[in-house]
């Protein structure tokens, strides 16, 4: 009984240390989100204030209208798609093929693709705008696509790679002998098995995506090209740095990354599982 007690003691502290660090971790998050429906007036007189006085929409009437980040979201929207379904496409392909033709070769090219990470994105940065000037890609999107994709795309071969490796070969050879093709039997039989796995694998690039700034920063030099954290970071440079509008611009950067996370985060979970048996 007393291994029992203790036992539930200890289950009991541990969800009270975790909810205590759920806070301090949301704190932060919440009072950004807080402060962003306050007026100019509170904002000014006290900052420091949790809940605003009287609730209001006034900053963010100012971000869309004043400052134009309704072009910057669609601008990041843009890209990020763009990034996000040709990385789905190459990737998923690249990761069949290497499953189902190269299983030895595979291994050792992903191992040479995943070394991609191991050089921080900083040291990349002169040698892509080297070559983008060249070719004539900076301040464009497809150039920055471009960028994303040479990072993307390795990781998330490498991501699917574990995916295809659960999909059971005597389904393919099932429905080769109905006559089927090496393209159907890859798109109507092995795809909807590794789903979850391609849906975590897309939502991870787009994630990503969105959020980058380092190379949106160096190749997009124009306003109407900026994806929103640059748009978000060149609020940091005007001569008076209004803290309400910067809290308002900076949900509209941060929010939609996490409501979607937290609305898709069982099918993330769940084929991060289904990746991980092989």
């Amino acid at each position: 009984m007393r291994t029992v007690g203790s036992s539930r003691i200890g289950i009991s502290l541990l969800y009270v240390f975790l909810a205590l660090a759920s806070i301090v971790a949301v704190f932060p998050l919440l009072w950004i989100i807080l402060s962003s429906f306050k007026t100019p007036g509170e904002m000014a007189s006290n900052p420091l204030a949790f809940f605003p006085e009287t609730w209001t929409f006034e900053y963010y009437k100012r971000v869309m209208t004043n400052l134009n980040f309704g072009i910057n979201i669609r601008n990041s929207v843009i890209v990020s798609l763009l990034a996000t379904a040709i990385t789905i496409v190459i990737s998923s392909l690249a990761a069949y093929g290497i499953v189902r033709f190269f299983p030895r070769a595979g291994k050792k090219m992903t191992k040479l693709l995943i070394t991609t990470y191991m050089f921080p994105p900083i040291l990349l940065a002169v040698p892509y705008s080297i070559i983008l000037i060249k070719v004539g890609l900076v301040n464009s999107f497809t150039g920055l696509v471009i960028t994303y994709l040479s990072f993307s795309i390795p990781y998330a071969v490498w991501m699917l790679i574990g995916f295809f490796q659960t999909v059971p070969l005597e389904i393919e050879e099932a429905a080769k002998v109905d006559g089927a093709g090496k393209m159907r039997v890859f798109l109507q039989v092995v795809l909807p098995v590794v789903s979850p796995g391609i849906v975590a694998t897309a939502i991870y690039t787009f994630i990503n995506t969105w959020n980058e700034f380092l190379f949106a920063l160096l190749l997009i030099n124009t306003s109407a090209k900026m994806p929103i954290s640059v748009a978000l970071y060149s609020l940091t440079g005007s001569e008076i740095l209004d803290w309400g509008e910067m809290m308002a611009a900076s949900v509209i950067v941060i929010l939609p990354s996490v409501v979607f996370f937290m609305i898709i985060q069982k099918k993330i979970a769940g084929g991060l599982a289904d990746g991980s048996v092989k």
